[in-house]
Formats: structure tokens, C-alpha cells, sequence
């Protein structure tokens, strides 16, 4: 039986949901490895599998790749296809599509590097599918969305859960938020990482 023009794109959207859901888990999943890693070369150590140094250069390696690639893994890299509801780009683990209309969170992540600031909006909608924005013109359809959100909030329909620096990124609240998370976000990825260095040097040198 022939499908209408309407199943076709319904079956289409439920496809890229599919795989940009699995994408994701996908991304997560490397992630926790990547932090692991210092500990399964510890216990690795222990064992005499590898040498007793091990720990500590599995360590500096999990520290670099952290702070530069797990933070790209949900980023976008060219928005090749945007609609009025979704919104789908290629990230480093495939092709991703988030729900414009069943936006759960919306987060703003801050990194640093050679003295620049670079800002991403991490975007999570009801299928757990996360994507990174960073180009304008998917800030302005995110802001659209967002801006559509709290219209029908007023309806008592469920809004998302947008933090405050995240609706200062978009223009949608004052700029002081912004202030505030940047130095918050400064401060935090140095203790995080020193702690996370030191942790792996300890385990390490046992």
C-alpha cells in the first residue's frame, strides 16, 4: 500500500528521531569512558598488566580530551536542514535532530581557550536527544521556540527548563546572568580539572 506525502515525513522524522537518540547515547557513553579510563589503568596497574605509570598518562590524556573533545561531541558543525520544528546538523557522532516543539532543558555551556571565550547552547528535547547550537541562525530559531514556549505557558502548557545565562545568551533576560555564569563556569573547570588531575596523579603514584 502506497504511503500519503504526510506518513512519508511523519516515518521520516521517527527515523532521524531513531538514530539521533541512539547518537546520543552513543556520545554519552564515550564520554564516561573517557573519564574512566585513569581508574581502569589503576586498576590494570595493580594487576601488573601494565606498567605502574600507566595511571598518570592515561590520566593527562583523559584531562586533555575532556576539556577539548567531549564538550564538541553534541556540537553542531553545518545546520543542513532546519523546519518549523525541527532542527537538524551534523555533530561529531552523526546527524542529529532535535524537537522544537518538546524542548525539555536548554543550558548554556562556557569554555575557555587562548584567552577566548566560546559559548554553546545545549539543547535537549523529550527523546533525549541533546545538540549543541552555536550558529546564529539556529540561535534564532531556538529563541523563536523558546519565545513560542512561554506563550503557551500562559495556557498552562509545560514550559522548558532554560537556565537564566542561557536566555541572556538569546537575548530573552538581562545580561547580568551572563556575568555571573562566566566566572561560575571559569571557576569551576579550574577546580574540576586540578581536582581531576590530582585524583589521577594520587592513584598514580600508589
Amino acid at each position: 500500500m502506497l504511503m500519503s506525502a504526510a506518513e512519508t515525513g511523519r516515518v521520516s522524522v521517527e527515523a532521524t528521531t531513531t538514530r539521533s537518540v541512539v547518537r546520543a547515547r552513543m556520545g554519552s557513553g564515550l564520554a564516561v569512558t573517557v573519564l574512566l579510563l585513569p581508574f581502569g589503568g589503576y586498576g590494570l596497574a595493580r594487576a601488573g598488566v601494565v606498567p605502574e605509570d600507566a595511571p598518570i598518562v592515561l590520566g593527562l590524556l583523559s584531562g586533555i580530551v575532556s576539556f577539548v573533545l567531549l564538550p564538541a561531541l553534541c556540537e553542531e558543525r553545518t545546520p543542513f536542514r532546519h523546519s518549523s520544528s525541527h532542527l537538524t546538523a551534523r555533530t561529531l557522532t552523526g546527524e542529529r535532530s532535535v524537537d522544537l516543539n518538546r524542548i525539555t532543558t536548554v543550558r548554556l555551556l562556557t569554555t575557555f581557550s587562548y584567552g577566548s571565550v566560546y559559548r554553546t547552547l545545549l539543547v535537549r528535547d523529550a527523546h533525549g536527544v541533546r545538540l549543541g547550537i552555536t550558529a546564529e541562525r539556529s540561535r534564532r530559531k531556538l529563541r523563536r521556540a523558546i519565545e513560542k514556549a512561554d506563550v503557551n505557558a500562559a495556557r498552562g502548557v509545560p514550559r522548558p527548563r532554560v537556565s537564566r545565562a542561557a536566555r541572556a545568551h538569546l537575548g530573552l533576560a538581562p545580561g547580568r546572568g551572563l556575568v555571573v555564569h562566566t566566572t561560575i563556569a571559569f571557576l569551576l573547570l579550574t577546580v574540576s580539572a586540578s581536582l581531576y588531575m590530582v585524583a589521577a596523579l594520587r592513584l598514580g603514584g600508589q
